[in-house]
C-alpha cells in the first residue's frame, strides 16, 4: 500500500490512478457520474485542479471524493469566527464532489471518504495552511453535512444557469478530529 493510501474500515482510500477503470461507476447522480468518468482524470493529471480520492473495495471503485485547495473571504464566516482570524483570505480544503456507487450506498463509504478528506485538511494545515473544509452542497445533501457539524456560510447568489444553486457549508478545522481511524499502521491521507 502506498504511503498516500489509507485503509479505512475495510476499504482502501487512495488517490485516483490513471489506470483506474471509471467507466462503470454509477452513483445515481448523472452529473457526478459524468464528472468522475470524463473529467476527474484530466482535472487531476493534466490540469492539476484537484485530486480525486477513491474508495476501493475488492479492486472496484465504490466511491470518490474530489478535493482542491481554495480560500474563503473572512466576511462569509460568522462573527464568532471572524473575531479570531486575520482579515485576509483564509486557506481551506474544498470538497468539490462526493459520490458513492448505488450498489454500495448505506455502508459508510461516504463517511470513510470524508474521514480521508478530513485527514487531508489536517495535513494541509500542517504543510501549507488550512482553516477548515468547505463544500457547496446540493439541497438534498445539506442535512447530511449539517449532521457532521458543517454550517452555512453567507454567500452571494450566483448564476448556475438551469442548475439549482448549492449551499456553501463550512466546517472549521478545530471541529475535525486530528486523527483518522488507522489500520495496519497506515498513515493518514
Amino acid at each position: 500500500m502506498s504511503p498516500l493510501a489509507v485503509l479505512i474500515d475495510v476499504l482502501i482510500v487512495r488517490p485516483l490512478q490513471p489506470s483506474d477503470n471509471r467507466s462503470t461507476f454509477r452513483s445515481g447522480h448523472i452529473e457526478l457520474d459524468r464528472f468522475f468518468q470524463r473529467y476527474a482524470g484530466q482535472n487531476q493529471f493534466r490540469h492539476h485542479l484537484g485530486t480525486t480520492w477513491v474508495a476501493v473495495d475488492d479492486g472496484v471503485i465504490v466511491g470518490f471524493v474530489t478535493v482542491s485547495a481554495a480560500h474563503l473571504e473572512l466576511g462569509v464566516l460568522p462573527e464568532r469566527l471572524r473575531r479570531k482570524l486575520p482579515a485576509y483570505p483564509l486557506p481551506v480544503l474544498r470538497l468539490a464532489r462526493l459520490a458513492v456507487a448505488e450498489n454500495t450506498q448505506g455502508r459508510g463509504i461516504g463517511r470513510a471518504l470524508l474521514r480521508a478528506a478530513f485527514a487531508l485538511a489536517w495535513r494541509m494545515a500542517d504543510e501549507v495552511g488550512c482553516t477548515g473544509v468547505v463544500v457547496d452542497a446540493k439541497a438534498e445533501a445539506v442535512a447530511f453535512y449539517e449532521r457532521l457539524g458543517f454550517f452555512a456560510l453567507a454567500h452571494a447568489k450566483g448564476g448556475l444557469g438551469d442548475r439549482p444553486e448549492p449551499t456553501p457549508l463550512f466546517l472549521e478545522l478545530a471541529a475535525i478530529p486530528r486523527t483518522v481511524e488507522r489500520d495496519n499502521g497506515s498513515e493518514p491521507a
